[in-house]
């Protein structure tokens, strides 16, 4: 069974696999870098429907039908589904998933519910009481500036840090390990709570860089291993100015240097040349549809062998901001192999 390794890196000894994975986005993401590896490209935001967070919760339900529909399974035998997602109370989540009938563990965790969910969805695997879950979050642009920051029709300058939350959803099917063709998730971490005070709304980067430090460097630490032995590691929506504090941190504060193998999923799904994204992407979504799409469809392929995904977030509400509350950070660790 499971083993702890330090304070909060826990080791998979069953090593659930990854059966399947889809990714959905919506018209930018689409005209990004990653286009051609999402299942599908909604070129209407709203996808005929009458609210952008009814638009967010169909995203999400697509992504869960066909990750269940690529693992060649029904909706009645996965046994939990693992999300969460940015709206009020994650009605995102929770509206999109009403109708399929399957047992719902509703998470916040931010931008980093993607790696918050896969860790749950393997542990729960872990302990043999499971044999088949998913793990899946969603984003949308619209929805997103309206409860954070203004309305769209308010037309509000966006700051040079600003980044753009992704329109999309992504959703991976988790089961025992059966398969050498799939990859598996052999070990994980829960990370801390971490506060730079940083209370700029529109400098997402800054408030989350520090806390996907600490828990990188935590992992790495743990496991023993270092930067050189993984052929990625993939933090969830940095963007440009979160990525370079990172790099920065890791180096100055643990004596890591991670630049040759680190990425960001807000920095790949746009082209942040010939795109208006400022810093770049981000939202539960970004991280999501990049390894539901990209990611583990290469290492399918073999094109990448090991894998520390690290999802962030940003523990911050509405209410918090507007009563001048800092933006604390959150990034959880999830290693993710192909033999």
């Amino acid at each position: 069974m499971a083993t702890r390794q330090g304070n909060a890196t826990i080791l998979l000894e069953t090593k659930p696999e990854i059966i399947s994975n889809a990714a959905v986005v919506g018209k930018k993401e689409g005209e990004g870098p990653l286009g051609k590896y999402f299942d599908e490209i909604f070129f209407d935001g709203t996808l005929g429907l009458d609210s952008w967070e009814k638009a967010e919760s169909k995203f999400l339900k697509t992504a869960a039908e066909k990750s269940i529909a690529k693992a060649n399974l029904r909706a009645s035998q996965i046994q939990a589904i693992f999300s969460g997602d940015l709206l009020n109370q994650c009605t995102g989540s929770a509206f999109g998933i009403r109708g399929l009938g399957i047992p719902f563990a509703g998470l916040f965790s931010a931008c980093s519910t993607m790696s918050l969910s896969l860790l749950l969805a393997s542990m729960a695997i872990e302990t043999g009481a499971f044999s088949y879950t998913a793990a899946a979050t969603c984003s949308h642009f619209c929805s997103a500036e309206k409860q954070f920051r203004q309305p769209l029709e308010y037309g509000g300058q966006r700051t040079p840090t600003a980044q753009w939350t992704v329109t999309g959803a992504g959703a991976a099917i988790l089961g025992k390990r059966q398969h050498e063709s799939n990859p598996y998730i052999d070990a994980v971490r829960i990370g801390k709570i971490v506060d730079y005070d940083i209370t700029d709304a529109n400098n997402m980067g800054a408030a989350m860089a520090p806390a996907a430090c600490d828990t990188i460097c935590g992992f790495l630490k743990d496991t023993g291993t270092s930067p050189s032995d993984y052929d990625m590691i993939l933090t969830g929506d940095l963007g440009s100015v979160g990525s370079e504090l990172l790099c920065q941190l890791t180096e100055k504060e643990h004596g890591i240097n991670i630049r040759s193998v680190h990425r960001d999923c807000g920095l790949m799904i746009f082209d942040l040349e010939k795109q208006d994204v400022h810093a770049g992407g981000s939202g539960c979504g970004c991280s999501a549809s990049v390894l539901c799409s990209y990611i583990l469809n290469s290492m399918r392929k073999n094109k990448f062998r090991k894998i520390l995904f690290a999802a962030t977030g940003a523990l911050m509400s509405p209410v918090s901001s507007l009563q001048g509350e800092s933006i604390p950070g959150i990034s959880h660790a999830v290693r993710i192999i192909k033999d």
